[in-house]
């Protein structure tokens, strides 16, 4: 600033060139819009076909997404399937029982056709107390679903004990179907003295079964499967065929059948 001839303040006039102003800023701003619209032009909307393949990446029950990169969600992960952790027909290494791996593979294998046919019993007690008919329906009714009730328990202590050695229970209908040495009963509904007889042939096969792995058990020193065999399988179907038995003899429900007077008369 400097003073004018009549004394008043003056002030310098600044020129404006484009060596004061920041036009390189404003090019390089221009540039960088210039190259978002461009690429915007370059990539245009996807289409549905790649949207979805982008949702699929995101959805947490696809296989093609890494579990590492998952996150904890709430979503259910449905149809899974992988393979099996432990094949049938084996058992568990090393484990804590005190008995060899062949022993428990040959106790694994007879309690498994013990397990096929129990529950198989089992299923055939149930289709006989809906099937059953006539002038007994009522009790037969009551003790085969009686009967049923204990088989099923028998059925999940064998499972278990099978599983306690290590080895895998058979499990599925159709598996078992393949597996059981008791005959197949047809679908429709039989007379009563041949539904008692189905019962207690099957109950036969697994007494006799019974008395055979209990005895080979102890031979091998497995006293655990020894006495499931005798305390519990063998005794309850021993109880359990003397009732179906009881229901064969022929006897007379009024009158009584005595031989002097027939031969009176």
């Amino acid at each position: 600033m400097h003073m004018g001839r009549e004394g008043s303040l003056k002030t310098p006039q600044t020129r404006i060139t484009h060596k004061s102003f920041p036009f390189t800023h404003i090019r390089g701003q221009l540039t960088g819009i210039e190259q978002v619209l461009s690429s915007v032009n370059e990539n245009p909307k996807p289409s549905t076909a790649r949207r979805k393949a982008q949702m699929a990446k995101k959805d947490p029950n696809s296989k093609s997404a890494p579990n590492q990169s998952q996150k904890v969600t709430a979503q259910p992960r449905f149809h899974q399937r992988a393979p099996e952790i432990q094949a049938y027909g084996t058992v568990s290494h090393m484990l804590p029982l005190d008995l060899e791996e062949p022993v428990r593979l040959e106790m694994t294998e007879q309690l498994n056709l013990l397990l096929a046919d129990t529950m198989t019993l089992r299923d055939l007690y149930k289709k006989s107390h809906w099937q059953v008919s006539g002038a007994t329906f009522y009790q037969l009714h009551l003790l085969f679903d009686k009967h049923f009730a204990e088989q099923a328990e028998l059925v999940d202590t064998i499972a278990e004990r099978i599983q306690l050695l290590g080895g895998i229970s058979i499990a599925m209908s159709a598996d078992v179907a393949e597996t059981t040495r008791i005959e197949r009963p047809p679908k429709g509904r039989e007379e009563v003295p041949v539904q008692l007889s189905r019962l207690l042939d099957a109950h036969q096969i697994i007494i006799g079964a019974c008395r055979k792995l209990a005895e080979r058990a102890d031979q091998l020193g497995d006293d655990g499967t020894n006495d499931l065999a005798v305390s519990d399988v063998l005794r309850t179907n021993e109880l359990q065929a003397w009732f179906l038995t009881e229901h064969l003899v022929e006897e007379p429900l009024v009158n009584a059948n005595d031989t002097h007077l027939r031969k009176a008369s």
